[in-house]
């Protein structure tokens, strides 16, 4: 007879499964649960998958293909409604919903449906664009809610569950592990998201990300990929950074962060060694906003931030995010290395205010680009060294294959800078039949061309 080993909590194995896992533990002298490799998410699934919600959006209109002899050709004028779909959960039974911003930016008309097929319409309370959060509004009591847990004390290797809607398929779990913490990625500079394993795709964003405690440690917010399905990389929101927005946007208020006014860079162990370092770690300032927080404290490009308030920087994006946190106005400590010496540097945190309500474009036959943009805030043009710019939130196909991407930056077009919705209009109502974007990406400055609906090609 085999042994009995007591399983963790919530992992079931076969009979034969279960011998033959023991046996090889045995023989790698290693303990049983080292070995595990399936669980049983069932209790969770029922427990608390009654909280987690369809979310339906209609936005603005788009143009209706025009069919000849069965065949697409040139869009015709007929217009049609944009529809998208994700997901979300309920946070409070008098219906609260947290979701992505971008599931439900500019949508003009929003829905949830609930596990039990109960309809509501919602009302968008607020968003924050930065941390990719939005908070909605049923009317409805009672309701089922989540519990929610502390990311921080999830480990790397750990069992987590996905619920929500992939491709409209509502209810969907997926399982995975925690491949990665405090994963830092492009365009979301005051954020460190959860990285995964678990199968995410379109339909997914908004929904919650469970521990085996049944407790939503994060939000499903994005994925890495070439074809726009799963590809094994999916990322989540801490869901303490998602609460915290959340109370604020639910008192009405803008969602405020700390900011110091600086870019900054990674140090590489070639900076490293010229600083004399003992290892490349801290965050390189590359730039120095004149007048703002760094400056006043006297922080200068070529120091490298080590701790924030006694938080050490492992990685550049650290400082930001660390800052980002403290409430404007506080005075923070900050370790600097400069001159081959350590030092401590006490600074005013400036606020970082983004409105709950920006200000969005969406694709319609007056904004052909097939794009979602918004003017870039004051302190993102300091950061970029630009005098006007717009961010693209959201690209349709068209604009993808083009060359555009989701945190694109477009300086001007056809040579006519646009810092606002008006300016754009404007550009491509004068662009004859294509528009030549220049854009910023990651660092640099580059070109795209657009075709126009109705224009002549070239």
């Amino acid at each position: 007879m085999w042994p009995r080993a007591r399983l963790p909590d919530g992992l079931r194995l076969a009979g034969p499964l279960l011998a033959a896992v023991l046996a090889l533990s045995a023989c790698a002298g290693m303990p049983p649960a080292t070995w595990l490799p399936a669980a049983d998410f069932s209790a969770l699934v029922k427990t608390y998958g009654p909280a987690v919600v369809n979310i339906g959006v209609v936005r603005g209109t788009a143009p209706r293909p025009a069919m000849v002899d069965g065949r697409r050709a040139a869009p015709g004028r007929d217009q049609v409604d944009e529809r998208s779909l994700g997901s979300g959960f309920i946070v409070s039974g008098d219906g609260y919903i947290l979701t992505n911003a971008h599931v439900v930016a500019q949508g003009r008309d929003i829905s949830v449906r609930l596990a039990d097929r109960r309809e509501f319409k919602a009302r968008l309370v607020g968003l924050d664009p930065v941390a990719d959060v939005a908070l909605l509004k049923i009317e409805a009591a009672g309701l089922p809610v989540v519990a929610t847990g502390d990311p921080e004390r999830s480990e790397v290797g750990d069992w987590v569950v996905a619920i929500g809607a992939p491709y409209g398929f509502s209810q969907s779990a997926t399982a995975g592990i925690i491949s990665a913490k405090g994963r830092v990625l492009p365009g979301a500079d005051y954020l460190s998201f959860l990285q995964t394993d678990v199968p995410i795709n379109p339909g997914n964003s908004g929904g919650p990300l469970f521990n085996l405690r049944g407790q939503v440690i994060g939000i499903n917010s994005r994925i890495y990929s070439n074809s726009g399905g799963y590809q094994g990389l999916s990322f989540a929101i801490p869901i303490d950074v998602a609460m915290r927005i959340k109370e604020q946007l639910q008192a009405g208020s803008s969602v405020t962060r700390g900011r110091i006014g600086v870019a900054v860079q990674e140090v590489s162990q070639a900076l490293a060694h010229s600083f004399r370092l003992d290892r490349p770690a801290g965050a390189l300032i590359s730039y120095v906003e004149p007048g703002g927080a760094a400056d006043r404290a006297g922080l200068r490009p070529g120091d490298v931030i080590l701790d924030v308030a006694g938080r050490e920087v492992r990685q550049s994006a650290d400082a930001l995010i660390f800052v980002a946190e403290l409430r404007p106005g506080e005075v923070a400590p900050m370790a600097v290395w400069r001159d081959r010496q350590r030092l401590t540097v006490e600074v005013s945190i400036d606020r970082f205010e983004t409105p709950s309500r920006p200000a969005l474009a969406a694709p319609d036959p007056a904004m052909p680009l097939g794009m979602v943009v918004r003017p870039l805030l004051p302190q993102e043009l300091q950061v970029l060294r630009a005098e006007a710019g717009l961010l693209v939130q959201r690209v349709n196909a068209a604009a993808s294959r083009a060359g555009m991407e989701v945190g694109d930056v477009i300086l001007a077009v056809n040579g006519q800078p646009v810092g606002s919705l008006a300016a754009l209009a404007e550009a491509v109502t004068e662009a004859d039949g294509s528009a030549a974007l220049l854009v910023q990406r990651r660092g640099a400055r580059i070109f795209v061309a657009l075709e126009l609906p109705g224009g002549a090609p070239r």
